[in-house]
């Protein structure tokens, strides 16, 4: 039996993607016409997961939040009881996952429904010690390899007051913020991907 046995997640079609512009790494520039495209009720559909994950002409969407004290960012190390085995022992500093159909509980649709499943993702992966907001800061897309190419991320930068940021998942291993300047540096190599996407532009575009 798969792993995602019965999970539906949120997708757009590649061509939508395209439509909007296709790009490699970060992307900035017309994010909010981008977003209201892809969170178009009519734009986007939920699919089972065991496809998703191997059917490029389909993009699920996934919320990713950086945390951020100070100039330390939050970091972890993937661990195996992670849903993405392609991605365990990386370092990430993206909290996220999937849009699902509980997302859309009391008539939510569109970007009602996304914004649940990144407050619903949070709440499951972390203990945090205060309220926070969260801004979007761009798109994430990365298809040089097949997790990426399955995938577009929505990066949201989240700044917190305070480092007391404990993890509720298994999967996050070696919480711990550092400062950006290190993970931009020495720990660089380490880093996912989209994790290395994220510092390299912070790092080059202070926000």
């Amino acid at each position: 039996m798969s792993k995602y046995a019965g999970e539906q997640v949120l997708v757009v079609p590649r061509a939508l993607f395209d439509e909007i512009g296709a790009f490699e790494g970060i992307r900035t520039e017309d994010l909010n016409a981008a977003l209201n495209r892809l969170l178009d009720p009519t734009a986007h559909f939920f699919m089972d997961r065991a496809a998703a994950e191997e059917d490029p002409t389909h993009k699920q969407l996934i919320p990713y939040c950086i945390f951020r004290c100070g100039d330390r960012i939050l970091h972890y190390t993937r661990g195996k009881s992670g849903g993405e085995s392609r991605l365990h022992a990386k370092i990430s500093v993206g909290v996220g996952g999937h849009v699902n159909p509980v997302d859309m509980d009391g008539g939510k649709t569109g970007s009602d429904a996304y914004h649940a499943a990144v407050t619903r993702e949070i709440e499951e992966e972390l203990d945090l010690p205060e309220k926070h907001q969260h801004r979007i800061i761009a798109l994430l897309n990365d298809d040089s390899n097949p997790v990426g190419q399955v995938h577009l991320g929505i990066v949201h930068l989240i700044d917190l007051e305070s480092d007391a940021v404990s993890s509720r998942e298994d999967a996050l291993l070696d919480l711990a913020f550092t400062p950006l300047a290190d993970l931009n540096g020495p720990m660089f190599e380490r880093l996912e991907t989209w994790s290395a996407f994220c510092v390299r532009h912070l790092a080059e575009n202070p926000i």
